[in-house]
């Protein structure tokens, strides 16, 4: 019998063969999605940087613990640290800060609150006279805008028969308290301001505008 052959079988065809491995290959250098990605890096870290410093960007200042009367001596008042942020740095000159002692040879020229910063406004030295609170009650229109508390002011008897016209029956007065019109003496229309008035003065005070019927005050700033 006569042998027969059996021919090779055909080479599969293209579309049977597996697709080729691709080799992943790294971006290069001059690739601009690599700097893209380093600038989104830098900026976060110096975004992160501002933002850190920004939260610490407070001073210690001292402040009052406990309300203390004018004339009182700082060495004897209760003093403690508070943090604060100032959005005028220059702000920081009217207070006293906390990396530094108070000078013990001053004395308050004015009450100040619990928990109020204590400003170099509202002390002089110990030497100087004493001072008293004084209620005045001044016409609306004859108070600055810039009165309030620590403000230095003169008081000026304004009244047609005063006995002084045109001299201040106080001088040197520093504003305690200023409350506005509708909690000071609605009845009569006027505005209480309440004064720490050096202790040589108040009795000259009295006397002159207790020699005036309906006695009109003034204020000046200092």
């Amino acid at each position: 019998m006569a042998g027969t052959t059996t021919a090779d079988p055909s080479p599969g065809l293209p579309g049977d063969r597996p697709p080729a491995a691709k080799r992943a290959v790294r971006p290069g250098w001059r690739d601009p999605r690599l700097w893209v990605g380093v600038a989104i890096i830098a900026a976060s870290v110096v975004l992160g940087a501002r933002l850190m410093a920004a939260a610490d960007d407070t001073v210690g200042v001292w402040s009052v613990s406990a309300e203390a009367p004018a004339g009182s001596e700082v060495a004897e008042v209760e003093l403690e640290v508070q943090q604060v942020r100032f959005a005028d740095t220059s702000a920081l000159e009217g207070y006293y800060p906390a990396d530094q002692p108070v000078p013990d040879d001053l004395q308050l020229t004015r009450t100040v609150g619990a928990g109020e910063l204590l400003p170099r406004s509202a002390t002089g030295p110990v030497e100087e006279a004493g001072t008293l609170e004084v209620a005045v009650a001044v016409e609306p229109d004859q108070v600055p805008a810039t009165v309030g508390p620590g403000a230095v002011v003169s008081v000026y008897l304004i009244s047609p028969d005063a006995r002084r016209p045109g001299e201040p029956v106080l001088s040197s007065a520093t504003v305690v308290d200023a409350p506005a019109l509708s909690d000071s003496f609605a009845t009569s229309g006027r505005r209480q301001l309440v004064l720490a008035v050096p202790e040589d003065q108040v009795a000259t005070y009295f006397e002159l505008i207790g020699g005036v019927q309906t006695p009109a005050l003034g204020v000046a700033v200092e």
